[in-house]
C-alpha cells in the first residue's frame, strides 16, 4: 500500500522550516546586536567574566548564526548548517555559564537569568537544522 504525501507537505508544509529559521534569526541577531548597545561589549564581557575579545566573538557569532540560517534557506544547505553550527557553542556556553542547574526559565535567587529551558530549545532547533540542512 502506497502512502501519499498529505496536502500540508505539498502546500504550506514545505515552507514550515522558515518558522524555525525566523525564530533563530530574531533571537540571535537581537542578542548579538544588543551586546553592542548600552555598555557595549566591555560591559557584557565584564558581567560574564569573559575577556573582551571573547565577548566580541560571542556577539558576532550570534549575529552571523541568525543571518546564515536564513541566508542558507535562500541559497544552499551548507550555509544553513554553518549558521546552525554557530549556535551550538554559544548555547552550550550560555547553559554552562548561567543557566545550568535549573530547568525552568523563570529567574530565581540562584539563577537570576533563569534556567536553561529556552537555551536548550534553541539548541535543539539548531541541531535540527544542522542535521537536516535544507532538506524538506
Amino acid at each position: 500500500m502506497e502512502v501519499s504525501k498529505s496536502s500540508g507537505e505539498e502546500g504550506l508544509g514545505r515552507h514550515a522550516h522558515w518558522l524555525l529559521r525566523i525564530a533563530l534569526l530574531g533571537v540571535f541577531t537581537y542578542h548579538g546586536i544588543d551586546k553592542f548597545m548600552g555598555g557595549g561589549i566591555a560591559e557584557f564581557a565584564t558581567i560574564m567574566g569573559l575577556p573582551w575579545l571573547i565577548g566580541l566573538l560571542v556577539a558576532l557569532t550570534e549575529i552571523a548564526a541568525g543571518v546564515l540560517v536564513v541566508a542558507g534557506g535562500l541559497t544552499n544547505t551548507w550555509i544553513t548548517r554553518l549558521g546552525a553550527l554557530l549556535v551550538v557553542p554559544v548555547m552550550f556556553g550560555a547553559i554552562a555559564m548561567e543557566h545550568w542547574g535549573q530547568w525552568h526559565f523563570m529567574a530565581t535567587p540562584t539563577h537570576p537569568l533563569g534556567g536553561m529551558q529556552f537555551q536548550f530549545t534553541l539548541l535543539m532547533v539548531a541541531f535540527y537544522l544542522l542535521i537536516r540542512g535544507n532538506a524538506r
